[in-house]
């Protein structure tokens, strides 16, 4: 259904859960497919693991929250594929304590890694994405950038600073043919998810109109179509990918 034979695409957190199944989902369409991790033993692993599956990937592991080793692999990147066409900034970490067990340092921690590594891989790719005249930046929300949480308020706010960069991102670069966009997923069966026992998950999947868990590749197909031409008018959006849930 979408060919991406043609497009280099970057992916953050691309070792586990949504992450790798979005490079697994890309490479399937037949991209390009480089892949960032935390650190070069998760990198190996999921690369040797995709291979297994027959599916050949690049994979990276620079300190998403220093913007000059980002901005040298970038450069790497082009260097060896000439462009990059599209960025999928997926890397991030969650928070559950309430304020008071919340350390200062644990908070600047996450707004770290999913704001201002945001902000670093899209500054570095934004150059080289004008001058091949166009380009997609996709960024990992969260149905909690929508409805807060109970706790943990450090990962809710980081995701509507993701919401609030992707929407003031897509009118900048609007111009230059760029779109950017983002997908909002809930409640979905990744490994964490997975492991919790059957009397935390029923509970909530009664809250969830359609009556399941998202699946990650719900969130991998929502990636594909925003980055694709059938997505070519749609700019600056959150998409919500939870089933219709509700906080």
């Amino acid at each position: 259904m979408f060919d991406f034979s043609q497009k280099v695409v970057v992916i953050t957190g691309g070792t586990r859960g949504i992450g790798l199944e979005t490079v697994k989902a890309f490479k399937k369409a037949g991209a390009t497919v480089i892949l960032f991790g935390s650190k070069k033993s998760s990198v190996d692993t999921a690369i040797t693991n995709l291979k297994n599956e027959g599916l050949e990937v690049e994979g990276y592991f620079p300190n998403l929250s220093d913007f000059n080793e980002v901005n040298e692999t970038i450069e790497d990147i082009v260097s060896k594929h000439g462009h990059i066409d599209i960025l999928i900034n997926n890397a991030g970490i969650s928070a559950r304590n309430s304020i008071e067990n919340t350390t200062a340092e644990e908070f600047v921690n996450i707004m770290s890694l999913n704001v201002n590594a945001l902000f670093f891989t899209s500054k570095a790719v934004v150059p080289y994405m004008k001058k091949n005249n166009g380009g997609v930046i996709l960024n990992t929300s969260s149905m909690v950038s929508i409805y807060g949480q109970p706790s943990g308020v450090g990962y809710p706010t980081s995701k509507f600073a993701v919401n609030g960069f992707t929407k003031s991102l897509a009118r900048e670069l609007a111009p230059f043919n760029i779109r950017v966009n983002a997908v909002a997923p809930g409640i979905t069966k990744t490994d964490m998810v997975a492991s919790l026992p059957k009397e935390m998950i029923d509970p909530l999947i009664k809250t969830i109109p359609l009556g399941r868990i998202g699946e990650v590749e719900d969130i991998a197909n929502a990636f594909l179509f925003l980055a694709s031409d059938m997505a070519s008018y749609i700019t600056g959006e959150i998409l919500s990918v939870d089933g219709c849930a509700r906080s």
